[in-house]
């Protein structure tokens, strides 16, 4: 992943936690906890806005059980599963994004470039325009999407035996663009319900979202990311080169491999959840990274800066006047629009 030149790796404290050796870096846990504080604090604040309006105290209480009947009813059936669902959405997408741009060494790497979230939404709107699917199923659907999309970009991407760097980005792309068409499509060939249901769905919402939602994604983030934890030292000895990291003994392929397919399903879990969500994978692992001034690949801290990002896009979003209802996705979109602007005006963007 790609950051700036200046910024050197910050100094580390070795801490041993039985037999086990942590190296902690006192900048990134402090930066890490304080994004985590903000993502939280983004949380109780989206909880107090609504038809009942809600004063962060009174929000507090009602998790807790306390404060009137209403209110309760209201923060933990219907805003606790939309706050939960953006910030587990947020999360895996932030460390979906930090394993692609990992893998293919380059700040553009993220699921929605790569072509992956396309492939979770022809999954997801098969369902809906083939099959009229219900929620489990569009859910199932978009998750088998990603998997099958990045199965063909990663044997697509092969050469001579090894993948990575912009063969990936360009093969995601030529895919992604396929399955667009594919999308396309299938919603001028299906019925007008049909089509207006996956169009909404497509425009990423966290609308309604229920605790079926929560539990897809959050399952996905309990079961995965500790995964990629594991393979990021790894990856970051793989960002210096395959020789490199098979001098150091990494199995390269096997590494990017399993990570790749761990990225996959964050997204497509996020994605099932709620929709496709435009920038936040692109977005969160470089931001995270400027602010930590860490060459290594973020896990924590993308997961943490993802569910910021997507929360308080989700507060942006119900803040409109006018009682304008914008789609969460359409106002990822719009920002992350123009951070990718200023990004690809940095020199160092791209790293091959």
């Amino acid at each position: 992943m790609t950051t700036d030149e200046t910024l050197g790796p910050p100094s580390g404290r070795l801490v041993r936690v039985g037999r086990a050796r942590i190296v902690v870096h006192p900048r990134t846990a402090l930066v890490t906890g304080a994004v985590i504080a903000v993502a939280l604090a983004a949380a109780i604040l989206a909880m107090t806005i609504g038809t009942m309006a809600l004063s962060p105290v009174e929000v507090a209480r009602a998790l807790f059980g306390g404060g009137e009947a209403a209110a309760q009813q209201v923060v933990q059936a219907v805003r606790l599963p939309r706050a939960l669902t953006a910030l587990f959405a947020g999360a895996a997408l932030g460390v979906s994004g930090a394993v692609f741009q990992s893998v293919s060494r380059n700040a553009l790497g993220s699921p929605e470039i790569i072509g992956f979230t396309t492939g979770a939404a022809t999954g997801a709107i098969a369902q809906i325009v083939l099959f009229q699917g219900d929620g489990v199923r569009i859910a199932i659907g978009a998750l088998a999407g990603g998997v099958a999309t990045a199965v063909v970009v990663y044997l697509l991407s092969m050469r001579g035996r090894t993948t990575g760097g912009y063969q990936l980005i360009l093969t995601g792309i030529g895919v992604g663009a396929i399955l667009q068409a594919v999308n396309e499509f299938l919603l001028v060939s299906g019925g007008i319900d049909q089509a207006v249901q996956a169009n909404v769905w497509l425009a990423g919402s966290l609308y309604l979202r229920g605790w079926e939602h929560v539990a897809t994604v959050g399952i996905a983030c309990a079961v995965v990311i500790p995964v990629v934890g594991a393979l990021a030292r790894r990856a970051t000895l793989m960002e210096m080169g395959d020789d490199v990291a098979r001098q150091l003994g990494v199995r390269t392929e096997r590494t990017r491999l399993a990570l790749i397919f761990a990225a996959v399903l964050l997204a497509a879990a996020a994605t099932a959840a709620c929709g496709p969500i435009a920038f936040v994978a692109l977005a969160a692992p470089q931001l995270i990274s400027r602010l930590t001034g860490s060459r290594s690949m973020p896990v924590v801290g993308a997961a943490a800066m993802g569910a910021v990002l997507l929360v308080v896009a989700d507060v942006a979003a119900q803040a409109l006047p006018f009682d304008a209802v914008v789609p969460i996705g359409r106002v990822t979109g719009v920002i992350g629009g123009l951070y990718l602007i200023w990004l690809l005006t940095r020199k160092d963007t791209v790293r091959v």
